[in-house]
């Protein structure tokens, strides 16, 4: 399984970015796909997640209301659109591959893949 994500960048406090985390290696029926981040000097965090087959999702607190996870079956691909950025929100952001699921976990020690990471910085 490959992960590599997309978008990443500098932008301003209100602004918008979209990541996007291309998938391949296999089909993901059953997998769930996640985003994280780490920011310097703290722990990996939940940012958002959703199955790969149906609709369910999940959202960290801090990003509730202003960030959305969605997909596109077809393209292999998951995206996080990032609006109302603060400064807070600056970090390394990762999308990772749950293999054996149910629901959409939270825990990063529940993900089996993980991609390179790409770096968003907010500036205010």
């Amino acid at each position: 399984v490959q992960l590599v994500e997309s978008g990443g960048g500098l932008v301003q406090a209100g602004g918008s970015l979209r990541l996007s985390c291309a998938a391949s290696g296999r089909t993901f029926a059953g997998y769930a796909m996640g985003w994280f981040r780490q920011a310097p000097g703290k722990e990996r965090e939940f940012v958002a997640g959703i199955r790969w087959m149906g609709k369910d999702t999940a959202y960290g607190e801090a990003v509730k209301g202003r960030f959305t996870i969605s997909k596109d079956n077809a393209k292999k691909t998951f995206y996080l659109q990032m609006n109302s950025l603060k400064p807070e929100d600056t970090a390394v952001y990762y999308c990772a591959a749950d293999e054996y699921v149910v629901g959409v976990p939270v825990s990063e020690r529940s993900y089996d893949y993980w991609g390179q990471g790409t770096q968003v910085t907010v500036s205010s």
